[in-house]
């Protein structure tokens, strides 16, 4: 395979896996948003408690979250539009948000392997403390914070180790409440389906990072040093490359001898005419014979050829 058709390939692949950068940091603001604005944490870290478990954490996983959203989207937009207008420096830039994000990437999944309940535990330990509020003051305000959280879980109160409801659990979950599940079950299932999803989501969007940053280097590298790619944009000739053509099909029109000098200073005029002869595919124009012969030094009317 060629070194043409592998860029191609490159190309091709980085604009598909960025397609899907997108959509992953799409899902990763979608899950930060519903982690701290959903109803079912709302609902815990807004307890009135002196010290809420789950209220520091809950702001930790939702800047995190928006950030790492923000970087991927704006590596994978970066990087597209290198890949499209063939910019190395908006390769590199491309690259280096790959790069923060899975610096991101890689403190969440060290987090997550080494505190894979933390989330849990904090959410179970606001619970228990609104709980055992409620115990000791069932007229209190946090009664009715108790029922609030027991009805966005569908749960109602918790069990002993025993399998047993306190006394005063006994009383609040009657009738159709008392057929709901163990509130402490329901929260930990809860929390466990939405870290499963985090989870998935950190490590796709690990796997994806890596390989932008692997194909955001490979174009990086191969636009830099303009091989293979399909250069488009502006180009300049330089006097020496575009001189010794003027000047020979000059002298083939005109059939007399032109100095550098001469041809260097009225390049401008030169070109046009040469071009307008080319583009005519005739002789050249009158106003260039007055023109090349006045300027040369020679009579101020042109000497045309005679017609054949």
């Amino acid at each position: 395979m060629g070194h043409w058709n592998r860029i191609k390939i490159a190309k091709c692949q980085i604009l598909i896996a960025n397609f899907f950068v997108l959509l992953l940091g799409l899902s990763v603001a979608t899950m930060a948003v519903v982690t701290h604005f959903g109803d079912h944490f709302t609902v815990i870290g807004r307890a009135s408690l002196e010290r809420n478990p789950y209220e520091t954490l809950s702001y930790w996983v939702f800047y995190v979250g928006i950030s790492l959203a923000g970087l991927l989207s704006l590596g994978a937009a970066l990087s597209t539009i290198a890949t499209v207008r063939e910019a190395h420096g908006l390769m590199a830039a491309g690259f280096l948000c790959f790069a923060l994000s899975f610096c991101i990437l890689v403190q969440v999944a060290f987090w997550r392997f080494h505190n894979p309940t933390q989330v849990e535990d904090a959410v179970l330990d606001t619970y228990d403390l609104v709980y055992d509020q409620a115990m000791k003051n069932p007229s209190s305000s946090w009664w009715q914070e108790l029922a609030i959280i027991q009805d966005t879980f569908l749960c109602c109160g918790k069990k002993s180790p025993f399998g047993l409801l306190a006394s005063m659990g006994a009383i609040m979950c009657q009738g159709q409440e008392a057929m709901r599940e163990d509130c402490l079950q329901s929260i930990r299932n809860f929390v466990w389906t939405h870290c499963s999803i985090a989870s998935t989501l950190t490590c796709t969007s690990l796997a994806f990072t890596v390989y932008a940053m692997t194909l955001c280097a490979f174009l990086w590298f191969a636009i830099h040093s303009y091989c293979g790619l399909d250069r488009k944009g502006r180009y300049s000739l330089t006097p020496r490359s575009w001189l010794p053509i003027l000047l020979s099909i000059s002298e083939d029109l005109l059939g007399s001898r032109i100095s550098w000098g001469w041809l260097s200073q009225h390049r401008v005029h030169t070109f046009i005419c040469v071009a307008s002869s080319s583009f005519l595919g005739e002789s050249l124009p009158d106003s260039c014979y007055y023109f090349f012969y006045h300027c040369c030094g020679g009579p101020t009317e042109p000497r045309l050829p005679e017609p054949a």
